[in-house]
């Protein structure tokens, strides 16, 4: 009888500061020898930055699970916090440092605005990553970052701070930090895999049936995700036996033509590689490999086919070889089978994999994926890499090239010029031979019409996380009906399931291992009008949320005059200030996606006008948050031709990066506002343009522009007849004329002001006026007994 290791996780606390990790499945099983890999790893003593653990596993690897198992056994050592944050988007692409800085600040506690409000600089030298090093000092965090594209995400973020610990989840090893052994995950031992199905399955049938179990996992390649379909497949066919399942699932999936992948072998010692291509067919097709022996010499030229480049190319695009099962591991050389450790790969920082020329000879390694793309930890002087039998999540996105390298001065971190940059922007694909793509084909295919068509139109969803609102929504379906699909896709392992939202609502997530194979699914089944009007449903819902939200949260606003259906209707004024808080990311992403497409920009901008009213109703309206619907504004006017509505946009921009102390690039959107409104005519808004324009040469130091740009600003005042704004400017240019040390203009404009706030009455006004006019003389020296020439 197998030793049990599956087990189910204690959920955290509500006042846990592990509540900030992402859900994840709790039956887990095996992966002993990878937490002890990343528990040395994490006690590994480095210098000069916080200790780095980098987790490295193809898509259905089971990486995040694992990593967020690691984080939360660790987490009591780290008493100040534990952040998590994605560093990919949910369309894939990378995002910079200087966000993800906000995005960790944001979780610490209150921050300057200037530091969360964009424009600064989203590098290394960025004010946000600057506040995060800086926010390290003296204590201990525990950061986990999924998904990492390349090291330049990560370098930015390092402290000097040895009590914080960084653990990152990556499809490849990265390269460009300096002493670290990154944990490679392959699949599962043969008894954690059998766990793992007798856990989700049931223990008697699969123990009535032991060979098939086996058989399964094996079709499985081991891989988690790929056993937990199957799993969720068995659950859905009961009268099934587990041998079925096995055959079905080596019969499923599309059969693509015949492709070639290129496998290199680590071969020989330090100063020899020789790399074994090997032409092989997909699994569709029966017969033999063909296997070509095709030694790589050091200093290969370009054009010769053996080398690197040659070899990259060599290797099909996204084609990869399943991880795990025990065929898997003898194709790839491994004769030990199951129950082995993680892997360690070395390499130099920016060797993007494929055949590498060592010093002194010829070198090997193995190449599996898109572009070889693997390199490991990378230690200076090191003349060899080592390399075992198991086979590696090699992606494009993995290693960055030589130009990612510390800030200069500082021990353990390396840097180059600029970061590094990632050749592939979209999510790492799953090849159709890998047994998770088959597993979700043979899944797929049981499902009903409704079923599908509900899974394929989630991936609509803003960051693949939906509700029943989102979802009913997207469907045209009544919100109970919506949940209860959700609910079965998610008993299917189709579908992730979310924490809560704030009113208790369930929440889903498209796993980004499927994301991509149900977006083609979609684009093949589903007509672009109908996708069109699924998005436009999803939007116009949303703006009535945020709607009946703001009527909630001020009720003089007055009532709603279409209310929405009672299962998805918000009920009291926290649950709405709870939701808008709680679904920002959501409904950000919504208006961003929609505004990037470029073909429903009404609804877009309804939703973010009907945000900027109901967010600062919250009290919690971050500065981010209004700079990012001003800049969505901004966007759609001048796309739309609307330069009224453009000039308005960038005054608010200019007017939150001037709050942030950022002068210069306010006195940039300033200038592009004036643009716009000159454009349009519109002599307000060119006054109120100039005039921050003239703020910004003042904070500036440099009085003398300034009070050029308020001359200008007044005469547009004066020539409305706008005696405010007039007084306002008198006093700013008087101040501008004082800056020069020009006494008489200044005395001049003061006593101008003082005669307008007279006029108008104001004896605030002329009370702070007085006394900057008494500084004034006092400056030049005049006498403070000086009569009064008002």
């Amino acid at each position: 009888m197998t030793r049990k290791t599956a087990t189910m996780d204690a959920r955290p606390t509500e006042h846990d500061a592990r509540d900030r990790l992402p859900a994840v499945p709790a039956l887990f099983s095996g992966r002993r020898t990878e937490l002890a890999a990343l528990a040395a790893a994490a006690a590994r003593p480095v210098r000069g930055r916080s200790p780095v653990v980098v987790l490295a596993g193809r898509p259905g690897s089971g990486r995040t699970t694992l990593a967020v198992r690691f984080v939360r056994s660790v987490a009591r050592a780290y008493p100040d916090g534990v952040l998590f944050t994605r560093l990919s988007a949910p369309d894939g692409s990378r995002l910079p440092p200087g966000q993800v800085a906000r995005l960790l600040l944001e979780q610490l506690g209150p921050v300057p605005d200037a530091v969360l409000v964009p424009g600064g600089g989203d590098g290394a030298d960025g004010p946000a990553c600057a506040a995060l090093r800086r926010a390290q000092a003296g204590r201990r965090l525990l950061f986990l970052l999924d998904d990492v594209r390349d090291a330049g995400q990560l370098w930015p973020l390092l402290a000097d701070e040895p009590g914080c610990l960084l653990v990152a989840t990556t499809a490849g090893p990265l390269t460009g930090i300096e002493d670290i052994d990154p944990v490679i995950l392959g699949g599962l031992d043969q008894p954690s895999a059998g766990d793992l199905l007798s856990g989700l399955v049931g223990g008697t049938r699969i123990g009535c049936d032991p060979v098939g179990a086996a058989d399964l996992a094996e079709a499985c390649g081991a891989g988690p995700a790929a056993l937990r379909l199957m799993a969720g497949w068995l659950r859905s066919n009961p009268k099934a036996a587990v041998t079925e399942a096995a055959r079905a699932l080596s019969q499923a999936g599309p059969a693509p033509a015949a492709k070639t992948t290129a496998t290199v072998v680590a071969q020989g010692g330090a100063g020899s590689r020789v790399a074994l291509v090997k032409n092989r067919t997909l699994r569709s097709q029966a017969g033999p490999r063909d296997e070509a022996l095709v030694a790589v010499p050091a200093g290969a030229p370009a054009g010769d086919p053996a080398a690197p480049g040659a070899v990259a190319r060599l290797i099909g695009p996204a084609v990869r070889r399943g991880t795990g099962g025990p065929a898997a591991r003898a194709a790839a050389g491994d004769g030990d089978g199951a129950g082995r450790g993680p892997e360690r790969a070395n390499g130099r920082p920016g060797d993007g994999g494929g055949a590498r020329t060592a010093p002194g000879g010829t070198e090997a390694v193995r190449a599996d994926g898109p572009g070889a793309g693997e390199a490991g930890r990378g230690r200076q002087g090191e003349g060899h890499e080592r390399a075992n039998g198991h086979s590696r999540p090699n992606t494009g996105a993995g290693p960055t090239g030589p130009g990612d390298q510390g800030r200069a001065g500082t021990p353990g971190r390396q840097r180059g010029g600029q970061e590094a940059e990632v050749a592939a922007q979209g999510p790492v694909p799953v090849p159709d031979t890998d047994p998770l793509s088959a597993a979700f084909d043979l899944t797929y295919r049981s499902l009903t019409a409704a079923q599908a068509r509900m899974l394929r139109m989630l991936t609509l969803a803003p960051a693949q996380l939906a509700d029943l609102r989102i979802a009913s929504a997207l469907v045209g379906c009544p919100a109970p009906e919506a949940e209860t699909t959700m609910r079965q896709l998610a008993e299917r392992e189709l579908l992730d399931v979310e924490p809560p939202a704030a009113d208790g609502t369930p929440r889903y997530r498209v796993p980004g291992r499927l994301y991509l194979r149900l977006v083609r699914l979609r684009e093949g089944a589903d007509r672009p009008a109908e996708v069109q009007l699924a998005r436009a449903r999803m939007l116009e819902r949303l703006v009535r949320l945020v709607d009946s939200a703001r009527q909630l949260l001020d009720p003089a606003a007055g009532p709603v005059t279409d209310p929405l259906p009672g299962p998805i209707r918000l009920r009291s004024a926290a649950q709405a200030a709870d939701w808008l808080l709680g679904e920002r990311e959501s409904l950000f992403g919504a208006v961003g996606e929609a505004i990037g497409q470029a073909d429903l920009d009404g609804s877009a901008g309804r939703l973010v006008t009907a945000l900027l009213r109901a967010l600062p109703l919250t009290g919690a309206a971050a500065p981010a948050d209004l700079y990012q619907l001003h800049g969505l504004v901004l966007k759609v006017a001048e796309r739309s031709g609307a330069t009224r509505r453009a000039a308005a946009a960038l005054l608010n921009l200019g007017d939150l990066q001037a709050a942030a102390g950022r002068w210069e690039q306010a006195a940039a959107r300033y200038r592009a506002a004036l643009d716009h409104a000159r454009s349009a005519a519109d002599d307000p808004v060119c006054a109120r343009a100039l005039e921050g324009v003239g703020e910004c040469h003042r904070a500036l130091g440099d009085p003398v522009r300034a009070a050029d740009w308020y001359g200008r600003a007044l005469a547009l005042r004066q020539a409305r007849g706008d005696r405010p704004a007039e007084a306002r400017l008198l006093a700013r240019t008087a101040e501008a004329h004082a800056g020069q040390r020009r006494f008489e203009e200044a005395d001049r404009e003061y006593r101008t002001a003082l005669a307008l706030l007279r006029r108008l009455g104001d004896e605030r006004g002329r009370t702070v006026l007085a006394g900057a006019l008494e500084a004034l003389r006092q400056q030049a020296g005049e006498g403070s007994d000086r009569p009064s020439r008002e």
